[in-house]
């Protein structure tokens, strides 16, 4: 259980749903350039491709403008930034930290365990984005057959503070000085707006907040009257979430999961099928998206309840990860995602009922029953492995540079509880 209170709700926010790459890399960036103090990033993965290559662009803009600008990355999610990459950055002015480097071993990587797995935006202290999409071209249809579904959320309004401390603490950094009040004119928000939503920021650590965003989840589907819609990339729960589906099913609610069918990491899929009969005996609805891997996050109950976020629905996400999410009390930004996710269903899926696929055979059977009794005591197990207590390391820069590194390395302690 957690041993710091969870960050409590917020109302009076605006908030936008951004579907894809397509939606999200032009929005963020446009904010990026618009900024005039800060600009905090998190992203588990950053690739020197066509969409890396523009964020690095507007950063060192932004830094150069004088701008304070900070970036951290996963080590293990990427691994493969080049020295020349990171250091027109840094030569910039641009923290940029990484999250447990580790060199691979005979080619390999080795720091699959407690991975920052976050993705987070925060600008000016004022806007705030949140959800599963990492900066890479993947994440846009141009990408082919293998381009990921995704989604993300703009929010504005007072939640954006505690995502703003929060990223401070994480990063090892002070609050800038206040500026000088201005009275500054701001237009009014149209009527359609979603001024007014309720927003709790919500995260998972090894330390203080293991559990935060399953309980969130589990609190959700203990109250669900007539829905649940869950589209998650990466699906095998814990035994009390999957028991929380089955009960809501059982009392009549419409519970529906949307499950990769084709996915990135075939061993995704066969862990999560080993679990179809358990919850189709009791009515929970299940569906296949087929038209390209799914990488959503989200989730909608009762057209009221909303999450998005980093967080899957596995012991990755669910008990070794750092993982970021924003739950969401308002009618009109659920409906709008309740109506996007339904439109993938009627398109893009296929129901995995009994008659919709061939029945299994006895080496699946086999394989489907180990992989889901290790999977399960897996987070246990974890424990033992290396990178319990990962650190933040600046990343070294080119010798030709003959500079030092801009910050100092972040103890160990401190970069275990970013969940703080």
């Amino acid at each position: 259980m957690s041993m710091s209170p969870v960050r409590p709700w917020k109302s009076g926010h605006q908030l936008e749903l951004l579907e894809n790459g397509e939606s999200f890399y032009p929005r963020v960036f446009e904010s990026i350039r618009a900024a005039q103090r800060e600009v905090l990033l998190e992203t588990f993965i950053l690739f020197d491709d066509k969409v890396g290559r523009e964020l690095r662009e507007v950063l060192i803009d932004a830094a150069r403008r004088g701008v304070r600008v900070a970036v951290t990355v996963d080590g293990y999610g990427s691994p493969d930034l080049s020295e020349e990459f990171v250091h027109g950055l840094t030569e910039a002015g641009v923290q940029f930290l990484v999250f447990d480097p580790q060199p691979p071993l005979l080619g390999m990587r080795t720091n699959l365990f407690r991975r920052l797995h976050r993705k987070l935006v925060v600008i000016d202290e004022r806007i705030a984005f949140v959800g599963g999409i990492n900066f890479s071209l993947e994440h846009l249809a141009e990408f082919g057959a293998a381009a990921k579904q995704d989604y993300a959320v703009q929010l504005e309004g007072p939640v954006v503070q505690d995502i703003h401390r929060f990223m401070l603490d994480a990063a090892g950094l002070e609050p800038l000085p206040p500026r000088r009040l201005r009275l500054v004119q701001r237009a009014a928000p149209p009527e359609d707006s979603l001024d007014g939503a309720m927003v709790r920021f919500v995260t998972r650590d090894n330390t203080a907040h293991r559990t935060d965003i399953e309980q969130q989840y589990l609190a959700a589907l203990r109250g669900a009257r007539r829905e649940v819609l869950i589209a998650n990339a990466y699906f095998f729960p814990g035994y009390r979430v999957l028991r929380e589906l089955r009960n809501a099913a059982r009392r009549g609610v419409d519970v529906r999961l949307i499950l990769q069918g084709e996915p990135d990491m075939a061993i995704a899929q066969i862990a999560g099928r080993t679990l179809y009969d358990y919850l189709l005996r009791d009515g929970v609805r299940v569906y296949e998206y087929c038209r390209r891997p799914l990488h959503a996050k989200v989730a909608v109950i009762d057209d009221e309840w909303v999450t998005v976020g980093s967080s899957n629905l596995d012991p990755l996400s669910l008990s070794l990860n750092l993982e970021a999410n924003v739950v969401i009390r308002d009618a009109r930004f659920a409906h709008h995602l309740r109506r996007r996710l339904a439109e993938l269903i009627h398109h893009h899926c296929r129901e995995m009922g009994p008659q919709h696929r061939p029945r299994p055979r006895w080496w699946q059977l086999t394989v489907g029953t180990v992989v889901f009794h290790v999977l399960r005591r897996f987070p246990a197990w974890a424990g033992w492995l290396p990178a319990h207590r990962p650190r933040i390391a600046p990343p070294p820069l080119p010798a030709a540079a003959g500079e030092p590194a801009p910050h100092p390395e972040t103890p160990p302690p401190r970069a275990a509880g970013k969940g703080g």
